[in-house]
């Protein structure tokens, strides 16, 4: 028979071929890793080993089948902050930035030098708390220790208060009011009732008698104890809804105006007269009622007081400027 030369080539490939697959065949039967496959492979020895169960692992199938069997390795995971000063960045564990953060690189705790926005440096760009109270302040007297415990987490929550304006004192008149209590920066108005209700409400960004309503969604009322008041809690308050708009209807011919309805304190020639309906600017009673006084909606006051707190000569005083296109 005459082969021809691509006959004779072809046979030389696969005879090569052949005895490739020899010894590998031959190299991976004497691997711990063969031996492992077959079960009853041969050892080094010449003996013959005993069958053994094949599993995930003998098979080498990766960590398909052992995901939930890996051992636990201890490890620290570093606190945020920790991880802040470590590393000079923060992690939140808010989803958001996490998204933006493969885009745009982690999140610096202090970029460019300024410290981060947050609740803890700027308290009043946040609904008002209503089941933490502040602590005492030295220097309080009476009244003001029943009110400090409702400016946690405000401006004032650690400042030393003063008392602006006192109706019995000085009239229950507009002008004298705005006198007294304009470019003060935040407030807190505390009024009782002819049949002894003890309320008012949080002003953060004070007067400045020029017309124009205040917004800030840190405003709020309040009724102090009562029924109302959760037990061990010195005062129920309600907290500004629909927004940070109107919390201070800032009008210089009327006194107090916590929205149009909610605790409206005219002065002048309504007298001792106050007005309140809730539920359009800030929370309703939780049984529903619409009224700091209870089922009455217009009550006379025994008194009106006004607190400020107490600035250094030549101290920043907050919010003391009209804010035509303020947003909080």
């Amino acid at each position: 028979m005459k082969y021809t030369t691509k006959t004779l080539a072809a046979a030389s490939a696969a005879l090569l071929s052949c005895e490739s697959a020899v010894a590998f065949s031959s190299n991976n039967l004497s691997s711990p890793r063969s031996r492992s496959i077959i079960g009853n492979g041969i050892n080094n020895s010449g003996n013959i080993q005993q069958p053994q169960q094949p599993t995930s692992t003998t098979l080498y199938l990766g960590e398909f089948f052992n995901f939930g069997k890996k051992e636990e390795q201890e490890t620290t995971t570093p606190t945020p902050e920790e991880e802040a000063a470590q590393t000079g960045y923060v992690d939140d564990e808010d989803p958001i930035e996490k998204i933006f953060g493969i885009f745009f690189g982690k999140k610096e705790a202090e970029p460019m030098g300024m410290k981060r926005f947050g609740a803890e440096r700027f308290p009043e760009q946040y609904p008002a708390v209503l089941d933490e109270w502040a602590d005492p302040v030295e220097g309080d007297d009476k009244e003001m220790a029943l009110l400090r415990p409702l400016l946690k987490n405000t401006n004032l929550e650690t400042r030393n208060l003063r008392l602006t304006y006192d109706a019995n004192r000085d009239g229950f008149d507009p002008v004298t009011f705005h006198s007294k209590v304009d470019k003060q920066g935040g407030a807190i108005v505390f009024c009782t009732t002819r049949a002894g209700i003890q309320c008012g409400g949080y002003n953060p960004k004070g007067w400045v008698g020029y017309g124009e309503a205040r917004g800030s969604i840190a405003a709020f009322l309040y009724i102090l104890g009562g029924k109302y008041a959760a037990a061990g809690a010195p005062a129920i308050k309600l907290r500004k809804v629909g927004g940070p708009g109107l919390a201070q209807m800032d009008l210089p011919e009327s006194g107090p105006s916590f929205s149009p309805d909610a605790l409206v304190i005219p002065l002048g020639k309504d007298g001792r007269v106050a007005r309140s309906k809730l539920g359009s600017y800030y929370e309703r009673l939780p049984d529903g009622t619409n009224s700091l006084f209870g089922k009455d909606s217009n009550v006379q006051l025994r008194d009106l007081k006004v607190y400020h707190g107490v600035y250094a000569e030549g101290e920043y005083i907050p919010f003391t400027d009209a804010e035509p296109f303020a947003l909080y």
